[in-house]
């Protein structure tokens, strides 16, 4: 499918919008199954403090990814790029897990923090995968680095 008839941000506040929905479920069904519910929302400031703001940054997430996509059929090595910087929003999500498992998340912080972020990474690779030929351009972009 052509770039023409893709729309960044269309496509960007979809995948955000599930991304969002994925990871606010899962942290959800993780507070209900140990019997605290709502508890991480709590911690973070609150159901609809927590809600709103986990939205804003999934949609910008969602937005960000899907133009990197789009980016990267015509510039094959921004993949490789994005893979790195996708690498170190993944070891933030590790420190702010490790950091409300000491301050008011206990134990589970990992499963609900880090759990959450595990169903955002596999709904974003599958819905970025069905619609844009990544593995393609991640092959593409390493191959121009090697030159």
């Amino acid at each position: 499918m052509s770039l023409r008839h893709h729309s960044a941000l269309r496509e960007g506040v979809i995948l955000g919008a599930v991304v969002g929905t994925g990871i606010w479920v899962w942290i959800a069904l993780v507070d209900a199954i140990v019997g605290e519910p709502f508890r991480t929302f709590f911690v973070l400031g609150g159901v609809a403090r927590f809600t709103t703001l986990h939205y804003v940054l999934c949609l910008a997430y969602g937005v960000v990814a899907v133009s990197v996509a789009h980016a990267a059929q015509r510039e094959a090595t921004l993949i490789v790029g994005a893979a790195f910087a996708f690498f170190l929003l993944e070891l933030g999500f590790v420190m702010v897990s490790a950091i409300l498992s000491h301050v008011g998340l206990g134990g589970l912080a990992w499963a609900r923090i880090l759990g959450g972020n595990a169903v955002g990474v596999a709904l974003t690779f599958l819905i970025l995968w069905r619609r844009h030929p990544l593995a393609q351009e991640f092959r593409d972009g390493t191959a121009e680095g090697e030159e």
